[in-house]
């Protein structure tokens, strides 16, 4: 069976806010996104994606791994985490395949990643760079435009970030959807209105890329997956564990095997992506993996892959919280660990971000009204909940009827049942997988470095036998990789724009993944250096070898 090629296209901080979604996703009407709503007309779209948490790492290495990150231990924003032995980062599995494969260029995976992962990951990082044009490519694209960042750039700065957005596609912030629980004030207005043009901007970026399938003749060949990592990058969206931080847009193209227009409602993680790639190449899914397989290799779709889907918030920079949540089709039930903690606690990054400061600067001059003995007036009770003291210590939410999350149902009488059955469901889930986020970050760092220091790799035992080279590595869960490139190559001056960047345009050094003993063909008469990387621990020395 000749096996498809895969590209992966992801962005940052966006909900389904895609034309595609309108009608589905509140406000999505708004958008303009002719590329992306091509695509989902092609292929799937899927209306019920859930990322496993609300931020970016965390996130994407669920996404990476296919393992939720309170199971694994990368639940905390920029841990560098030691994930279990059999865990590997999943475009390993297709490069010991065959596969070539690249990533272009974002690694924010809390791992550090193995030189065994990806044949290619730079800035420059594309299936158009393969050795051999009939290799099968995982290829994977990470764009930035629609990162949080650029919602607060300068005019002049945001012009350039938006400059494929005509202006007849520029979004008026009059006509902005603000959701109930911001201010309808001109910051959230102009706030959102960048969102989308920004959006539109990302949408002009996949178009590029699909358009290059199309020129290599590749598109019939080549499943197409876009995804966000999480939800939209203002308040109780992004860092939040409810519906506005971990709904995500989902769209698949695979032609031949998935019929346009196909519409999943089912409930699916963003996380199943890992096991459903590896199920549509024909390749086996590794039993400790927690995703299901969303469809197979003949594209037929899983009925029901999930009754529930779950995610989680936990210390994201300087503010420690922990809230567990769990969705089924109609209801979020939310258990937040600290109560007692503010829900938009204080958070150096984002707290310099135009829309914080919003809210921040009304509860203060809220705060001076009621210091006067007058009548709060600048937030209404659901906008204020944001920005009180504490927090719930359970929330329930009827979706169906509240999208917005506006009504917490935990003590209504009348839905008892569903925040029992919830609450079971989310214990269960903790039960079997386990929640390494309940335990003392401190803790858990002493054990998988004590006394701050990582463990190393043991370095690969080489032997020549009548196969060729042979490797082991002593160190469970490594994996080994082997060049022929000196080690002089690395120490190669960057170029400019790797000095501009801090982006490496390629490796000094070709590594290969080792799957079996090089055989002396392979290797002429070169030297041969062979490495070994776990994840979480230092690499191995290098071994040299003839």
């Amino acid at each position: 069976m000749k096996r498809p090629n895969i590209v992966w296209i992801s962005t940052h901080d966006i909900n389904p806010d895609l034309g595609c979604y309108s009608g589905v996703w509140p406000g999505a009407e708004y958008a303009v996104t002719p590329h992306l709503d091509r695509l989902a007309d092609d292929g799937a779209r899927f209306d019920a994606a859930f990322a496993a948490a609300p931020i970016c790492a965390p996130a994407r290495s669920a996404i990476m791994t296919g393992c939720f990150p309170t199971a694994i231990g990368t639940m905390h924003m920029r841990t560098k985490a030691v994930p279990p032995p059999e865990v590997r980062l999943l475009p390993e599995y297709f490069r010991a395949a065959g596969y070539y494969t690249t990533n272009n260029v974002f690694t924010d995976f809390q791992v550090e990643v193995p030189r065994t992962v990806f044949d290619d990951c730079s800035a420059t990082a594309h299936w158009r760079n393969r050795p051999d044009a009939d290799q099968p490519f995982f290829a994977a694209f990470h764009g930035m435009a629609t990162h949080e960042s650029q919602l607060y750039l300068g005019e002049e700065a945001f012009a350039a970030a938006t400059a494929h957005v005509p202006a007849d596609a520029r979004h008026d912030p009059a006509a902005a959807p603000v959701p109930p629980y911001y201010p309808d004030t001109a910051v959230f207005r102009d706030a959102i209105a960048r969102y989308a043009d920004l959006v539109t901007e990302m949408d002009a970026w996949v178009g590029g890329i699909l358009a290059e399938l199309e020129e290599d003749g590749l598109a019939g060949d080549t499943i197409v997956v876009f995804w966000s990592d999480h939800g939209r990058g203002m308040p109780r969206a992004k860092r939040w564990a409810c519906e506005a931080g971990l709904r995500e847009p989902l769209l698949v193209r695979w032609p031949g095997r998935i019929a346009p227009g196909t519409v999943v409602t089912d409930l699916v993680h963003t996380m199943d992506l890992a096991p459903t790639m590896l199920a549509a190449a024909g390749l086996p899914v590794p039993s400790h993996m927690h995703g299901v397989a969303l469809f197979d290799a003949a594209g037929r779709l899983a009925e029901r892959p999930n009754e529930f889907t779950f995610g989680g918030r936990d210390r994201q920079g300087e503010a420690e919280d922990t809230t567990r949540t769990v969705r089924d089709a109609r209801f979020r039930y939310i258990r937040n660990y600290h109560p007692d903690r503010a829900p938009m606690q204080h958070n150096d990054y984002p707290d310099h971000l135009a829309t914080w400061a919003e809210l921040r600067r009304f509860a203060f001059q809220e705060a001076e009204q009621l210091g006067r003995g007058e009548r709060r007036s600048l937030l209404t009770p659901l906008q204020r909940q944001l920005l009180a003291a504490d927090k719930p210590a359970e929330e329930l939410y009827d979706l169906a009827a509240d999208p917005h999350e506006t009504r917490n149902l935990a003590g209504d009488p009348g839905h008892a049942a569903d925040l029992a059955r919830l609450r079971q469901a989310l214990q269960a889930w903790q039960d079997r997988y386990g929640d390494l986020g309940l335990l003392d970050e401190e803790t858990l760092l002493e054990g998988w470095r004590p006394g701050g220091r990582a463990h190393t790799t043991a370095p690969p035992a080489v032997v020549r036998t009548p196969a060729g080279l042979a490797a082991d590595c002593p160190t469970l869960g490594s994996s080994i990789a082997w060049t022929t490139d000196s080690p002089a190559e690395e120490q190669r001056e960057p170029s400019p724009l790797e000095r501009v960047t801090g982006i490496p345009v390629a490796d000094g050094r070709r590594w290969h993944l080792y799957t079996g003993p090089v055989d002396a063909e392979t290797l002429g008469e070169a030297q041969t250096w062979f490495q070994a990387w776990r994840l979480g621990f230092e690499p191995s020395e290098e071994v040299a070898a003839w």
